[in-house]
């Protein structure tokens, strides 16, 4: 698939999140002004980061992770040398919940259809999870989800999958699951340890 037909498949994908009034996030939207948040970034990047669901200032500008925990962010991709646009980011929900809270299972559902076509259309060598309901998603979603567990033990390491039945030949695709940047808001002693984290998987993309 050519950029072209990627950008226009991601096009399609944004009117079909504006159209879900079945959505729980759906009224909250209207009333409050806000913009789903599809993606941004590469749509050939080798790495798409998945955070969890925009935070206020990303309803309002319709980015991701362009509030406080998108700095840390920013300052991890920095360590590592990668930019905003060598990297494509979106979340599993693209509405904000309401105050904030975490999604629910049936929302997730609801919205992880659109996650997986962004996957299929950018074809990365990388998904780095940022946070555990983007985690558990994922590794369930790429059958290792036995592999699960608190984000505490998960975090930082790495599981190669093997797309299709033919090993020797089939398709590869690398699974890290990460910290969300918030618990370096909350607990600055956990920067560093994100950092050693993102110097792995930048040790991991460079080999690539």
């Amino acid at each position: 698939m050519n950029l072209k037909e990627k950008q226009l498949q991601i096009g399609k994908i944004k009117k079909a999140i504006l159209r879900l009034k079945n959505s729980p996030f759906y009224k909250e939207r209207i009333k409050n002004n806000y913009i789903p948040v599809v993606g941004e970034g590469s749509l050939n990047a080798k790495i798409i980061f998945i955070g969890e669901a925009p935070g206020k200032n990303e309803a309002m500008s319709g980015k991701p992770f362009c509030g406080m925990s998108g700095k840390v962010l920013d300052r991890l991709l920095d360590s590592i040398n990668l930019d905003r646009e060598d990297i494509y980011i979106t979340n599993i929900v693209n509405d904000r919940p309401p105050k904030n809270r975490d999604p629910k299972p049936k929302e997730i559902e609801m919205y992880s259809k659109f996650l997986d076509r962004q996957i299929g259309i950018i074809q990365p060598k990388i998904i780095a999870t940022l946070g555990r309901f983007s985690a558990e998603y994922i590794m369930n979603r790429f059958n290792i989800g036995d592999k699960f567990e608190e984000i505490s033990k998960l975090h930082g390491k790495s599981f190669k999958i093997n797309l299709n039945k033919d090993k020797k030949r089939g398709k590869k695709i690398i699974i890290i699951p990460l910290f969300h940047p918030a618990v370096a808001i909350y607990n600055r002693k956990r920067l560093p340890e994100l950092k050693k984290d993102f110097k792995k998987m930048g040790n991991i993309l460079s080999k690539i």
